[in-house]
């Protein structure tokens, strides 16, 4: 089969590879669709929050459906559509799907059931790759206590986790406001629903959100993009007694913010990575919400072709989450 492989930073190979054995405990499934995260890229480039060693096949935010069930596994079935997640745990360790340990990126895997979800009929399988993401945005926003049609929420950054964040506030009724400097970004914000969407080039955002607030600033902010603008302006976009919720990630860097808004504001500030013990919450939000995060997946590749994906990824100015697609 084939496989999208790190043989070492910077060397992604689409390459022929054996089909995996499937134990009695396992279900082998066959990959529908997977996102490429800028994660993907820190991988790719030889970085990432945990150790990591090559060759690894990246994938993480994936939909598939099973093939075979191991003859152990109780609770799934041949021809069940699934996803999974992506902070998981082995006899041996705890693992990262698709960093420390082979991801999607493969026509077929095999996978524990402990890690499985199944969709719902309502998603289809190209937008059931977008749960995962999903489900750190949901996260981001009820680890700062949830949000609801009272309050204002300001999203810092529109890449796929920032948009993501701001559907799961929009789904809980609040006026989201998305803040980002790409304009096809704005957009998409917008068609998801967001009151607003600022450009913060010219240094006003924080004005323009106090504007929009009576003067308060948000209840609520996501900096979701981890960049040192976005995490220096941040702060000046709360509200006093407001909440914080830092789900960007910046790996290495240091960054001059004006830290003291954090004591003179009263700031709640939260750090938030990943998605524990949301999952099954976060599919049945976007079920019965009916929320259609589609308009994020601006292009899609075939999985074979995913080395010319990542290239063209590589501008972050030209797409917001490419698919790779397999079947």
């Amino acid at each position: 089969m084939k496989a999208l492989v790190f043989e070492a930073p910077e060397r992604p190979v689409i390459a022929d590879v054996g089909m995996p054995d499937l134990s009695a405990n396992e279900v082998l499934v066959h990959t529908k669709a997977v996102g490429i995260c800028h994660s993907d890229y820190e991988l790719l480039a030889g970085r990432y929050i945990i150790p990591i060693s090559y060759p690894v096949t990246p994938g993480h935010e994936w939909s598939g459906e099973i093939v075979e069930v191991g003859r152990n596994v109780k609770g799934f079935k041949k021809g069940e559509r699934v996803v999974g997640e992506c902070v998981v745990r082995t006899p041996e360790r705890l693992h990262h799907f698709g960093f420390s340990m082979s991801g999607a990126d493969r026509e077929y895997f095999a996978v524990n059931p402990e890690w499985l979800h199944k969709l719902p009929d309502a998603v289809d399988n190209k937008k059931a790759a977008l749960i995962e993401p999903f489900t750190c945005g949901y996260y981001a926003v009820m680890r700062s206590g949830g949000t609801n049609a009272s309050e204002t929420v300001v999203v810092s950054g529109g890449g796929t986790i920032g948009l993501v964040s701001a559907a799961a506030a929009i789904g809980m009724g609040a006026r989201v406001i998305v803040v980002d400097p790409l304009a096809t970004r704005r957009e998409v914000a917008k068609r998801l629903g967001a009151d607003e969407a600022i450009d913060p080039s010219d240094g006003g955002a924080a004005d323009r959100i106090r504007e929009l607030t009576g003067g308060h600033g948000a209840d609520l902010v996501i900096e979701a993009s981890g960049h040192d603008a976005s995490l220096a302006a941040a702060f000046d976009y709360t509200r006093e007694e407001g909440r914080m919720s830092m789900v960007g990630i910046n790996i290495g860097r240091k960054v001059p913010v004006t830290i003291g808004q954090i004591q003179m504001k009263n700031l709640t500030v939260r750090g938030c990575i990943g998605s524990p013990g949301v999952w099954p919450a976060a599919i049945r939000f976007l079920e019965r919400t009916g929320i259609d995060l589609s308009p994020i997946q601006t292009h899609d590749y075939a999985l074979t072709d995913a080395v010319e994906a990542f290239s063209f990824g590589q501008d972050p100015t030209k797409s917001i989450k490419i698919t790779l697609l397999n079947g």
